[in-house]
């Protein structure tokens, strides 16, 4: 839905929240929330609809008159859809995920296909007038690639295969006057996981190599190609991940402006957060604290920060936590998606204050217009902080719309 003084943004939640792979089953839970939603949130005005698809459920929709019946239902309910969530492939709930949410990685034409069939789908949907987003992985997972050599030659292919979904977009704005991009969305851990190595790698990959190839395909010169791909390849801020990452919004949003890099989609989201006290007895507590978010379905990556303010990384909070009462860190934060609208936590917070940096920062700099609340966590969350579904995601929303209004 629009808010904002001037409403000038696009809120919504993605629906990544619910379990489901299929179709059917992804439409039976936007048929389930979507409408009460609206009704509480935004009676009188169309309400928007952050749509995650799986692989299976991209090919269902454009099977038949699948998604016709969609628009239809759509329309019918004054729902609209603006941005896509294509980060998981596969299955994301009831299930060990871990790792394997990165693949297929963007090396793999696997990724390409899938990504190519969402932006069909939402060049289908988006209004007139508005452009959609579709984030996706941050190219791949830094694990996979220890050997340097590999490393690069992953980086080669990843910036052709984006050139390939770039050169798309392009046709699809020819063919229909829509402009979509394609989100990439860093974490802790992903091939690019901060601001540095994102603008590392528009630099010394993506623009030299996948322009030249975008040049080739489109038959258009280098600065025409470096265009489009500005226009087509842009970032998905995650608060959760950059605060994980200790990187200061308004750093962030600078330095990729002066890289030329374009904020596509902001995601709403809370990592867990806590100062670590010196006394072996309250470290104690801590580990008490952290442990019944040490949970087997998602990856929750630990970074640390010591008094020089340095880093150092765990790639899961269950690996971590055996150094929590020796480690001479000051701070852990930790990848777990945690409620927005919850600051206190018992002994732990999360990173709200930087969702609330964020929000502020975009009414002057006007850097980004598609907000998704994204707290995908509500299964495994412990249970004393487990609430009715539906109430939790109206409360998220409630929440947002203090702080922006």
């Amino acid at each position: 839905m629009k808010i904002g003084t001037n409403s000038n943004f696009h809120l919504t939640y993605c629906s990544n929240i619910h379990p489901g792979e299929s179709w059917s089953e992804v439409f039976e839970n936007l048929k389930k929330y979507l409408p009460a939603l609206k009704a509480k949130l935004s009676p009188q005005a169309a309400f928007g609809i952050g749509l995650r698809l799986a692989n299976g459920a991209s090919k269902e929709l454009l099977a038949g008159d699948n998604l016709s019946q969609f628009q239809d239902w759509l329309h019918q309910q004054d729902l609209y859809v603006f941005t896509l969530n294509g980060f998981p492939y596969g299955g994301f709930h009831r299930q060990v995920v871990k790792d394997q949410v990165y693949a297929p990685d963007w090396s793999k034409s696997e990724r390409v296909e899938y990504t190519l069939r969402l932006a069909k789908i939402l060049a289908a949907l988006l209004p007139a007038g508005m452009d959609g987003g579709i984030s996706t992985v941050p190219l791949s997972y830094k694990p996979w690639w220890t050997n340097e050599k590999a490393r690069e030659s992953v980086m080669s292919q990843c910036s052709f295969n984006l050139a390939t979904v770039a050169a798309e977009m392009a046709r699809i704005r020819e063919q229909t006057g829509k402009l979509l991009h394609l989100d990439l969305e860093p974490e802790p851990d992903g091939l690019i996981e901060n601001a540095a190595e994102v603008i590392d790698f528009f630099q010394e990959w993506l623009f030299p190599k996948g322009g030249a190839s975008l040049a080739e395909n489109l038959e258009i010169s280098s600065a025409s190609a470096a265009s489009l791909l500005r226009e087509h390849i842009q970032v998905c801020y995650d608060t959760c991940h950059f605060s994980v990452e200790y990187e200061e919004p308004a750093t962030v949003f600078s330095q990729l402006q002066a890289a030329g890099i374009g904020i596509g989609k902001i995601q709403l989201s809370a990592a867990l957060q806590v100062k670590l006290p010196e006394e072996t007895q309250g470290r104690g507590m801590v580990e008490d604290r952290l442990r019944p978010f040490a949970e087997s379905t998602y990856l929750h990556q630990v970074i640390e920060r010591h008094a020089d303010g340095s880093l150092h990384q765990y790639p899961d909070l269950v690996s971590a936590l055996p150094y929590l009462e020796k480690t001479q860190a000051q701070e852990w934060r930790t990848h777990f998606h945690v409620p927005i609208f919850i600051r206190d936590y018992q002994i732990l917070q999360s990173t709200q204050a930087d969702i609330v940096t964020v929000l502020k920062l975009l009414q002057e700099n006007h850097a980004c217009q598609h907000l998704e609340i994204e707290t995908y966590t509500w299964e495994v969350l412990p249970p004393q902080i487990k609430i009715d579904i539906l109430a939790s995601i109206e409360r998220e929303y409630e929440w947002v719309l203090g702080v922006i209004t």
